[in-house]
This record gives C-alpha cells, sequence and structure tokens, in this order.
C-alpha cells in the first residue's frame, strides 16, 4: 500500500477521497505536475515548480505552495514509497480549484484549492548505447486539441484520445502536426529531430508544452556544443530526419526509429542521441 498526500495529510493512497463537486473533477479545473526522481533524487523539480506556478497564475488558481513546501511535501512520498516502489519514483502532483456547492462554469469566490500528490513506479532508466537500444514507432496524426496546450491542464481528454489512437495500433505514443503540416509535439512528450548533425525542435507557442525535459535536453546540447535550433519543421522533414527523439519526464530521450509507415534513416538509434542522452544522464541532477 503507497502513501499519497491530500490537502496537508499523508495518508493511504487508497483512502485519499475528493468531493464530487471538486472543480477538478467536474471541469478538469487544475494543473498537475509530474516529477521523476532515481535512487532519490529528483530530477528538474525547480523547473517543475516553476512550470506549475506558471500555470496556475495563468487558470488564477492560488495555491499556497510555497516551492520549499513542495519540494517537501514530494521528497517525503519518494522516502515513504521507497520500499513498496523501488527507487525510481514519479510524484504526480495536482492542484484544482476546490469544490463548490454547485456546479457553476464561473470562478467561484472563496474557494479553498485541493492539493492532491501521490507516487508511482518508474522504469529504470535506458542506458545510452544505440547500438543495444531497440527505439520505439509512434502514429502520427493531426493536432486536433485546443490552442492552449502551453498550459498543463489537467483537462487532458484530447491528449488522451490522440495517446489512445497511436496505442491502440501498437505504438508508443502519437506525433502531432498542424493545419499547416508542421510538427507540433506529441500527444504526452515533445518532439526533436536531427538532420545532418544539427537538432531540432520546434518553437514554444500556445500549441506546444513547454517540457521540462525538452528544456534540460536543450541545456545539454549547449552544454556539449551540439548544433541545434527552436524551428518549426514540416511531416516531411520529419521522415526525412536522420534521427527522431521523443522527451518527457517519464521517456526521458526517447529513440523513435519508425512513425507511421516510415522508418526513420536506417530504423535504429543514432549517434547524436547516444551522445546526448549521455550528457543528459550524467547532467540531470544538476540541471
Amino acid at each position: 500500500m503507497t502513501t499519497a498526500y491530500l490537502n496537508g495529510e499523508f495518508l493511504p493512497l487508497q483512502e485519499a477521497r475528493i468531493s464530487p463537486l471538486d472543480r477538478g473533477f467536474l471541469f478538469g479545473d487544475g494543473i498537475y505536475e509530474v516529477v521523476p526522481s532515481y535512487g532519490g533524487r529528483m530530477v528538474g523539480f525547480k523547473q517543475h515548480f516553476a512550470r506549475m506556478e506558471q500555470g496556475l497564475a495563468l487558470v488564477e488558481i492560488v495555491s499556497g505552495l510555497a516551492e520549499s513546501d513542495t519540494r517537501e511535501i514530494c521528497q517525503r512520498l519518494i522516502d515513504i514509497n521507497s520500499e513498496a516502489l523501488g527507487e525510481n519514483i514519479g510524484v504526480y502532483l495536482h492542484v484544482s480549484r476546490g469544490a463548490d456547492t454547485r456546479r457553476f462554469h464561473a470562478y467561484p469566490d472563496g474557494v479553498q484549492p485541493t492539493i492532491f500528490a501521490f507516487a508511482f513506479a518508474l522504469s529504470a532508466p535506458a542506458v545510452a548505447d544505440r547500438h543495444n537500444h531497440p527505439g520505439a514507432k509512434v502514429a502520427i496524426t493531426e493536432d486536433l486539441r485546443w490552442q492552449r496546450c502551453h498550459i498543463k491542464s489537467t483537462a487532458l481528454l484530447g491528449n488522451v484520445m490522440h495517446f489512445q489512437q497511436g496505442y491502440r495500433e501498437g505504438n508508443a505514443e502519437t506525433v502531432l502536426y498542424n493545419e499547416a503540416g508542421q510538427i507540433t509535439e506529441a500527444s504526452s512528450s515533445n518532439v526533436f529531430i536531427v538532420k545532418d548533425g544539427e537538432v531540432l525542435t520546434p518553437p514554444l507557442d500556445n500549441q506546444l508544452l513547454p517540457g521540462i525535459t525538452r528544456l534540460l535536453v536543450l541545456e545539454c546540447l549547449k552544454k556539449a556544443g551540439i548544433p541545434h535550433r527552436e524551428t518549426a519543421f514540416t511531416v516531411d522533414e520529419l521522415y526525412a530526419a536522420d534521427e527522431v527523439w521523443l522527451t518527457s519526464s517519464g521517456k526521458e530521450i526517447m529513440p523513435i526509429v519508425k512513425v507511421g509507415e516510415n522508418v526513420i534513416a536506417d530504423g535504429k538509434a543514432g549517434p547524436v542521441w547516444e551522445q546526448a542522452f549521455a550528457l543528459y544522464s550524467k547532467l540531470k541532477f544538476e540541471l
């Protein structure tokens, strides 16, 4: 049995309860983060907290959580649950607007936010060895979600439907493109390609979640002197890439060897991925 956190109390996850009138349940009215940890050490906590604060401000929720308090909650969940979950643990942190006395679309006054967190097991991190990494295959489809994807809202039905489309077909993810045929992101990941030794990723806008792993990878590329740019690229340019990667807190940097029916390059993880992932694995606790 694992331990969760709910509104100031640590308790068994099975005993955590919220009101059916909670706006997170009724409207998806909330913000969330997922913080990974390995061997008890969190990756990118400061960046995750900053993104959560930005998201809460954009939807006008005042959580009252200080960075130090949030770090303590996450670290305690990692420590408490390590015996049950192992040494690699993710912490899901969820802040909704809270429970009102009625269902009404407008933001209510005087409602206390619901703050919930729980821990779950992560897979062991991959090894930066391109000769022994099988890579993954993904689906690709037009992005049909809302136009404020930079907000990490708990209202994830659009993402879930896109992910399910790929999952049903045996794929690890679904890559998305906009009306102009440009890649935006994947249903739960950011997208990178490599062409002629240069790493490219779409620039941030309202259609793109500012992924924390994406940010850390860009910092690693800079430290390593690997050429990189934030720039738009098309579906055809994705198909013609030398390498394709997806990044997220759970996936870290995942090499993609097939997109839809299109094999990427020679269908194997590439050398730039190997170099970038080796550096990320070395520096991820320091960034």
